[in-house]
């Protein structure tokens, strides 16, 4: 007999009058994860890691508010369509958090509080620092969709397919079991990708704010796979999922952007090494 990967049968526990929301954790645990290596990666390259936290107080609730946004303008059917609750939209602990608003007005937010004040280091310096914790921080969030039962992909039969209670199978798939448990495909691409970013580092330091560039080329990339793997209720453009689209935009921006940097670098070089000729 097969063993699949089981979905939680709770995802939450009460403690009193309170409520312990196993998503929510996840997504602090995360929160934690990115400061402390943001902190020590921005201490490395001489900047005062008190600028993280203190930027962090502002940028966090950003991303939050952001990131719900996204997710709400973007899947209106499911708290204003027929049968959907407004009031939901706020219940951020309940899943639904759309990585790309997250991302826009966290660095924005972030990117104005950094420039209200002289601080240590630059901001390229700063979203440098920050990338790879980001990522760790994608990862860990990802987990708490297992404990909603969300996120996964289409059936299928292999050793790790997701085992999904016949309640929270999508309406077609009901005779389905099993599915690709698309969260940990992005939560493990999430880890390997923050590793990578760690490695090259010491390589893209010439050119301060490749590597920020380079977290959101390779995120990118990993949530193409994943999205055309999903099978949720999504927004669709002429047959593409509305976050494929997305993806492939920031991909193609973010390349674009670091090859110009990297003509950039060279021509910079060529330009010292015939002063010195």
């Amino acid at each position: 007999m097969k063993s699949f990967i089981p979905t939680p049968s709770h995802s939450a526990v009460a403690f009193g009058p309170f409520t312990l929301h196993f998503y929510a954790l996840c997504i602090l645990l995360g929160v934690i994860a990115a400061i402390l290596i943001g902190r020590a990666r921005y201490r490395d390259i001489g900047g005062n890691p008190d600028e993280i936290t203190d930027i962090a107080v502002f940028a966090i609730p950003a991303g939050v508010i952001g990131g719900r946004l996204y997710h709400v303008v973007t899947s209106p059917q499911r708290y204003f369509g027929k049968g959907g609750h407004p009031l939901d939209a706020i219940k951020i602990w309940d899943g639904g958090m759309g990585i790309w608003g997250a991302i826009a007005l966290g660095t924005l937010v972030a990117y104005f509080v950094f420039r209200s004040k002289a601080r240590s280091a630059s901001f390229a310096h700063f979203a440098d620092a920050l990338a790879p914790g980001l990522l760790v921080a994608q990862g860990i969030g990802r987990i708490g969709n297992w404990f909603n039962g969300e996120l996964f992909g289409r059936p299928t039969d292999l050793p790790w397919g997701l085992e999904i209670p016949q309640q929270l199978r999508p309406l077609g798939f009901e005779k389905f079991s099993t599915f690709h448990p698309t969260f940990l495909y992005e939560a493990l691409w999430c880890f390997l990708c923050a590793a990578v970013l760690i490695y090259l580092t010491p390589r893209f330091k010439a050119r301060p704010g490749n590597i920020f560039y380079a977290y959101i080329a390779l995120y990118c990339l990993g949530r193409s796979g994943t999205e055309y793997l999903r099978i949720d209720a999504a927004a669709h453009i002429f047959g593409l999922r509305l976050n494929q689209w997305v993806s492939l935009g920031g991909l193609i921006s973010a390349v674009f952007t670091l090859l110009r940097s990297r003509a950039l670098e060279r021509l910079e070089g060529n330009e010292s090494a015939g002063e010195v000729d």
